[in-house]
Order: structure tokens, then C-alpha cells, then sequence
């Protein structure tokens, strides 16, 4: 088939080379002409497992290409996926300038019948509006599709090739059927594919990551409280996780969620409730956790050196806001990083692909030394905080750990590592919901 994808951030992207892997051709358009030229170089602007494997090999063999010119993108397309910013707006609404603006354009170049999908995570009534920009400036008969994305920065490339439902929203047989024949090659061990109509499409993302976001705070109410009356949350999460009913995924309490999409679905879906009449009270109070425990760890370092940070040396480990991805948007580590340095501190954070995005908005920042040094940067530190949980800092050199480290201390905001093993091995660790040992 011929697919085009307008935009190619992490959702267009990733779409763009996956459609590409199965044998459809694919033109990925984007205004940024930088950017463009890097990708007709074989340059991937993100960091994401499989990626660039898949990428590279699907230029090579000419699936794949990449235009700043909409009209040519989008010529002879069947299926044009619309995969474009939708940025909250100071009221937590999601703009939706990129979307229709793209649509408005639309109008006047298809020629022949297509589907159009949004791809984006919109607010419930998107595909309409999309349907009346596109109208108003064509003649010709199409359709517009919800088709919300499920995907896992650090799996995306997993997700999309093999994922555990698909979700389409159209009332228009013509649309299902091409959606359905595009979407076989990625289910064919059986998993669904859900049709529906766009308005319970579009709802289905938000309610999706908003669940997710509630249940990853509710998990860190449950971790703070095991603190007070002297539980571990280890073993909760495992009491609970065992039961069918809650599952075990996303019960691992840390210093908060981040990323593009939980704080912004969560905010945009709480906007529609307010448009409607309705105040979604959960989702209030899951915003209200969350923004505390990214100061938690903060919190922790404060009361350990009884307030008197000014001219600590605090090393940190990791900065994207989850392993395998170089995002930082909303990351709870930039929190932490912002507390610090605002009390004096001088703080030397490592990141294995994180490292260059945290340069660009830290720029001048004196306090602040972005290292490729892992063990490097904790020479001479008074501490040692882990706030991305990336696997190489599971099994790390604890006596290097130790040896360079001023006191062998650290504040684990991931629960990386197992408290009696730390104590064994003569730290002094705080973690998050299960005490503290070696102190």
C-alpha cells in the first residue's frame, strides 16, 4: 500500500518505518528541512531500540522515504496517518493548531478517495473537526479515521510490530476494510483488532494513560504510607500484583511518571471533563501525587543532610524520564536536578542517550556538569541518587561505587537495588517506600 505519515516525531516515525518493515511504501513529511535532510541521510534523530535497524534497511531497499513538501508526500497515498504535536495549552487543553492546519491543506490535494487518520492523541470530537477542515476544500469523497497509538518509548518498535490490540474508530466500511488490510500483517498471532466509532477511539487513548498514570501514583501513596508505619512496598506490590484483577505492571512506586504523554493525556482529559460539566476528581488528585513525589527524593537528600545542601556534591544517575529513550520531556530526574541546584548544590549526572538533550536546556548552568562518565562523576560526591532505573545501573561496581563516593551513600528513587544487599555491602541507602538501611 502507499502510506504517507505527516509528522515524524516519536509516534511518526516509528509509524512511518514499521508500515516500511512490512512491504507498504511510506513518505514521511515533515516542514523541519534540517531535519528532513538528516533523515534522506539515514540519520535518526531519536534513540529508540530497533529504530535505526529498521529505518536504514527500509531505505536501502527504497520503502522509506522522506519530503518537506505535503503535496508530494501525500500524492497517491490510500492512507494518509496524521502524526502531529498536539502540545498542552496553558489550560491543560491540547492544541490542535498543527492538526487542523494540516488538514486544511489536505483538502486541496487529495485527489482520489483515501482515509485519513489521526494518529496523534486528540480530544473526543477530533475526527470531526478534521472531517469539516478537510470538506470545506474538496469535492472529493474520503474518510477520516481515529487510530490512537499504544506505544512504549524504549519498545515502541516492539509495540507497533507486535501489539496487543489494535484500536480504529470509523463508522465507514470503505475506511475499515483498507484499515483492516493494512493492519493484518501486525496481528497475525491473533491479537484484536477493535472497531468503533471515533468518539469512543479518541476516549480510549486518554483513558488508557490516564489509568496507567493513576495507578503508578496510587502505588506511590501506597509506598509513602508503608514508610510511616514500617512496611515494604516490595512486598506489597508483590501481594497485590498477584491478584488477576490489578496485574502486576505498573505497581513500581519511584519519584514519579514523566514522558509526553501520561502529564499531558491526564491534564487534557481532565479539560474535557471541565468542558463538559464534569471534574474528573481521580485524575486531580493523581496530578497532585505525582507532582509531590518528584520532589520526594528531594525531600529525602534534605532531611539526611538536615538541610545544609549549599556546596553538597550530589552525582545522578540518569536523566530521561524512563530507561531506553533519550526524552526528558516531564522527566522526574530534571525535577530533582532543578531542587538541587536551586538549594546550592553542584550536581554531576550521567545518562546513557539522555546526556545531549539535558545540554541544550541547561546551557550556562556552572552548577551542573553533564559527564559520558558513569563512575567518573562520582568522585568525590557526598552522594550517589539513582532516578532513571536504565539496566546497566543494576549490576554496577559497588566497590568503585563505594571507593569514590565521600560516604558510601545513595538515594535510589527507582528501587534498583535490594536494601539488605546494600546494607551487607556497607552502604548507608534510602529507597522509596521501604525505610532506610545502614544509617
Amino acid at each position: 500500500m502507499k502510506v504517507a505519515v505527516v509528522g515524524t516525531g516519536y509516534v511518526g516515525l516509528v509509524t512511518g518505518t514499521c508500515f516500511a518493515e512490512v512491504g507498504n511504501h511510506v513518505t514521511c513529511v515533515d516542514i523541519d528541512e534540517h531535519k528532513v535532510a538528516k533523515l534522506k541521510q539515514g540519520v535518526v534523530p531519536i534513540y529508540e531500540p530497533l529504530l535505526e535497524e529498521f529505518f536504514k534497511r527500509n531505505i536501502a531497499d527504497g520503502r522509506l522515504d522522506f519530503t518537506t513538501d505535503l503535496q508530494e508526500g501525500v500524492k497517491d497515498a490510500e492512507v494518509i496517518f496524521l502524526a502531529l504535536p498536539t502540545p498542552p495549552g496553558e489550560d491543560g487543553s491540547a492544541d490542535l493548531s498543527y492538526v487542523l492546519s494540516v488538514a486544511d491543506q489536505l483538502g486541496g490535494l487529495i485527489d482520489k478517495y483515501c482515509v485519513v487518520v489521526n494518529k496523534s492523541t486528540v480530544p473526543v470530537g477530533t475526527a470531526d473537526l478534521v472531517r469539516n477542515a478537510i470538506a470545506k476544500n474538496t469535492q472529493v469523497e474520503f474518510d477520516v479515521v481515529s487510530n490512537p497509538e499504544f506505544l512504549r518509548e524504549g519498545f515502541a518498535v516492539e509495540d507497533f510490530m507486535k501489539p496487543d490490540r489494535v484500536v480504529i474508530g470509523s463508522s465507514s466500511d470503505r475506511a475499515k476494510e483498507l484499515m483492516h488490510k493494512l493492519y493484518v500483517p501486525f496481528v497475525r498471532q491473533g491479537n484484536p483488532i477493535y472497531f468503533m466509532d471515533e468518539l469512543s477511539a479518541e476516549m480510549t487513548k486518554y483513558a488508557a494513560n490516564s489509568f496507567l498514570a493513576t495507578k503508578i501514583s496510587f502505588m506511590n501513596e501506597i509506598a509513602n504510607l508503608c514508610e510511616r508505619v514500617g512496611a515494604n512496598v516490595d512486598n506489597v506490590r508483590l501481594g497485590i500484583g498477584a491478584d488477576e484483577r490489578i496485574g502486576k505492571r505498573f505497581l513500581f512506586p519511584g519519584i514519579g511518571y514523566g514522558g509526553s504523554c501520561f502529564p499531558k493525556d491526564v491534564l487534557a482529559l481532565r479539560k474535557i471533563g471541565s468542558n463538559n460539566g464534569y471534574e474528573l476528581k481521580i485524575l486531580e488528585a493523581a496530578t497532585l501525587v505525582n507532582d509531590l513525589q518528584k520532589q520526594k527524593m528531594v525531600e529525602l537528600i534534605k532531611d539526611y543532610f538536615k538541610g545544609e545542601l549549599e556546596g553538597k556534591v550530589i552525582a545522578l544517575w540518569g536523566l530521561a524520564f524512563k530507561p531506553d529513550t533519550d526524552d526528558i520531556r516531564e522527566a522526574p530526574a530534571l525535577s530533582i536536578v532543578d531542587a538541587l541546584l536551586a538549594s546550592g548544590v553542584v550536581v554531576k549526572a550521567y545518562d546513557p542517550e539522555a546526556i545531549d538533550n539535558v545540554a541544550k536546556i541547561y546551557v550556562g548552568q556552572d552548577n551542573l556538569v553533564l559527564s559520558n562518565d558513569q563512575y567518573g562523576i562520582l568522585k568525590d560526591a557526598d552522594a550517589l541518587v539513582i532516578a532513571t532505573e536504565w539496566g546497566v545501573f543494576r549490576s554496577p561496581d559497588f566497590e568503585v561505587i563505594g571507593k569514590e563516593l565521600k560516604t558510601p551513600l545513595i538515594f535510589d528513587g527507582r528501587n534498583v537495588y535490594d536494601p539488605l544487599e546494600m546494607q551487607q555491602r556497607g552502604f548507608k541507602y534510602i529507597s522509596i517506600g521501604r525505610g532506610a538501611v545502614g544509617l
